[in-house]
């Protein structure tokens, strides 16, 4: 069946379903969704559970939107909700996602805006005929998410031919009898950066992660081999989290001909723009070649379908896709499976974290069904274990306290996205607490920017830290404390100012950023200290210095090298990562709700993937392997 008859057939259930007084004027698939556009959007509003009666009747993600002729004009519909919303809501700003017929209203007291069991929120659709979604209003504005709406709001005749057609694409109908899953193991396998996996099916390619080797920027996945070419066979990209080895070559695929979906949600798409703008103009500044150009990131972002956790979607004939709550960072997902009609089940964990930490819930494990699991294995040697948050956070602050009292300054490298949160809420607290003196704490490179995306997505953060934002009236992460890096200039003054600091700066493995400049200036002076909080990939500068290196080499002006003393303390702080440590892992497998039949591992040296792969056979009696980059393995 093509998806025209498809989308008559469905058009014919829906008039059977939906009551008379609503006036259907089309139907029509654009990406996974499918869209009935009627003239009279308030009457189905008012239809009661409809909309969830189709969905379910169907088997489709369904969304309702207003026929664009009775929609009022933007500027006319935000002086009319302005007058509908009571000023007490303190409204800051709107959003009109023509796209899905939505607008956005960012306000202070968005309970305000929705009003007693939602009649505002009815009030305003039917004045003007857009489905308001309130937001509140986030504490630091993002350029970035800004930028992103933008951009997808001046994209919007071309991203819905783009959409419409992988929506013909996912519903285009099944041809082949053969039952079979694989995954081709394309980067990411037996070692830590570039990863990115092959799921297929005879009748789906499904594509998880590509990202970037931060160790070696020249190694990338195995792109070129006959599964994936032409890149156009690849019927979708699911991105897991926003982490450059994961995601940093994804613009590549666009580059060479990829014009399918990337699936993701809606924070990593925020985050992951971010990061790889910054990852070329990094390189282009240092004089490295890039791999793309920033209009590769753009034509990827045009075509991104973001997700929610607990959403299930059709991405291809056969395959339903469910993001998870990982714990890892912002928006970070586990990608489960459901292949064909309860065939298989498989899911991706990509970077987790099995414990509840200051900014997340720990990794999700009740899945409906669970076959097949690919997981990390990043600490999954017999000795990785580490210390609990409780005393990595004790250990931080004493190193901190002894800093300060030899009038020394502390340097810690980090990702701008993650450990960075992480961090910036423990140093805020115990400032708050009188636990360490109140000195400031220096944030550069792209740190303010990834905090304020989180305080645009409160709803992916634990309930913790929503309760003493929203009802404490405690915001970390916009502490006085915290100081703002934005130019050279201040950058040198904090360099130059004798008295002691804490200073957060990019990047994590130090493979580049603003931490070298930091580095370079601090690493002679033995009362300053250095503190790695997060994982130091083999070959990076970082890993080096954890291994006692005295002496570095570091590029300067002219091509020349220069060396550089370490005389300041190195100090490594485990248990602030977002990775799980080899209980965890164990633990994790144990929690699932449905043990899987066959467990892979991946995303971790050599021995950690081979280590963690024979504890959990000898423990749990399973199938396990980890694959070596470009093998194939059958799950069914």
């Amino acid at each position: 069946m093509s998806s025209k008859e498809y989308i008559k057939q469905l058009k014919e259930k829906i008039v059977e379903l939906v009551p008379e007084n609503i006036k259907i004027k089309n139907i029509e698939f654009e990406g996974p969704l499918l869209v009935i556009y009627v003239e009279n959007p308030q009457e189905f509003a008012d239809s009661g559970d409809i909309i969830r009666k189709l969905a379910k009747d169907l088997r489709k993600r369904i969304i309702v939107r207003p026929d664009p002729k009775s929609l009022k004009p933007p500027e006319e519909a935000k002086e009319i909700i302005k007058k509908i919303v009571p000023e007490e809501a303190q409204i800051t700003g709107f959003f009109f996602d023509e796209e899905n017929g939505e607008v956005i209203i960012e306000a202070e007291k968005p309970g305000v805006v929705i009003g007693k069991n939602g009649v505002t929120l009815r009030e305003i659709m039917k004045a003007v005929g857009w489905s308001p979604r309130p937001v509140r209003t986030a504490p630091i504005k993002s350029k970035t998410i800004e930028n992103v709406r933008n951009f997808l709001l001046a994209s919007r005749e071309e991203r819905k031919e783009i959409l419409k057609r992988i929506g013909e694409r996912i519903h285009r109908g099944t041809i082949y009898e053969d039952k079979w899953v694989r995954v081709t193991f394309l980067g990411g396998s037996r070692e830590v950066g570039r990863s990115c996996y092959l799921l297929q099916t005879p009748e789906s390619k499904i594509l998880i992660d590509c990202g970037v080797n931060v160790g070696n920027i020249h190694q990338s996945p195995y792109l070129y081999v006959p599964e994936i070419q032409p890149l156009d066979s690849i019927d979708a990209v699911v991105i897991t989290h926003a982490h450059l080895d994961h995601c940093g070559l994804l613009p590549v695929l666009f580059k060479y001909g990829y014009r399918g979906p990337v699936y993701l949600t809606p924070p990593t798409r925020d985050l992951m723009v971010l990061l790889q703008l910054d990852f070329i103009e990094v390189a282009g500044r240092e004089g490295n070649p890039t791999p793309y150009e920033s209009q590769h990131v753009r034509e990827a972002l045009k075509h991104t379908i973001t997700l929610d956790y607990g959403v299930v979607t059709d991405i291809s004939p056969d395959i339903r896709l469910t993001f998870y709550n990982a714990g890892h960072i912002l928006g970070s997902a586990i990608a489960h499976f459901h292949i064909g009609e309860g065939l298989y089940n498989i899911a991706f964990t990509g970077d987790f974290k099995f414990e509840k930490t200051r900014l997340f819930d720990r990794a999700h494990t009740h899945f409906p069904r669970l076959e097949g699991l690919i997981m990390e294995a990043t600490y999954g040697g017999s000795e990785d274990f580490q210390p609990s948050r409780k005393e990595a956070e004790e250990k931080l602050l004493e190193v901190i306290r002894s800093t300060i009292e030899r009038g020394g300054k502390v340097l810690i490298p980090t990702f701008a996205v993650g450990r960075s949160q992480e961090v910036m809420i423990v140093l805020e607290e115990a400032i708050r607490n009188k636990r360490i003196e109140e000195i400031p704490v220096y944030l550069d490179g792209m740190i303010y920017e990834a905090t304020a995306i989180h305080t645009a997505y409160p709803e992916y953060l634990n309930s913790n830290l929503r309760d003493l934002i929203f009802h404490q009236g405690i915001n970390p992460f916009i502490s006085e404390s915290f100081v703002r890096v934005d130019s050279s200039s201040k950058r040198q003054e904090v360099i130059e100012d004798d008295s002691p600091s804490v200073i957060l700066a990019t990047s994590g493995m130090l493979n580049g950023g603003p931490v070298m400049e930091y580095f370079k200036a601090l690493a002679p002076d033995e009362r300053n200290t250095i503190v790695f909080v997060g994982y130091q990939a083999e070959g990076t500068l970082g890993r080096r210095i954890q291994k006692g290196w005295k002496e570095v080499p570091l590029p300067s002006a002219g091509g020349k090298r220069d060396v550089v003393e370490v005389n300041m303390q190195v100090e490594t702080v485990d248990g602030f990562s977002g990775h799980s440590d080899r209980r965890q892992l164990l633990n994790y497998v144990r929690s699932l709700k449905q043990r899987p039949e066959k467990i892979i591992t991946i995303h971790g040296d050599e021995n950690k993937c081979i280590e963690l792969a024979s504890a959990l056979y000898k423990t749990y009696r399973v199938e396990t392997r980890a694959p070596m980059n470009l093998e194939t393995v059958r799950f069914l």
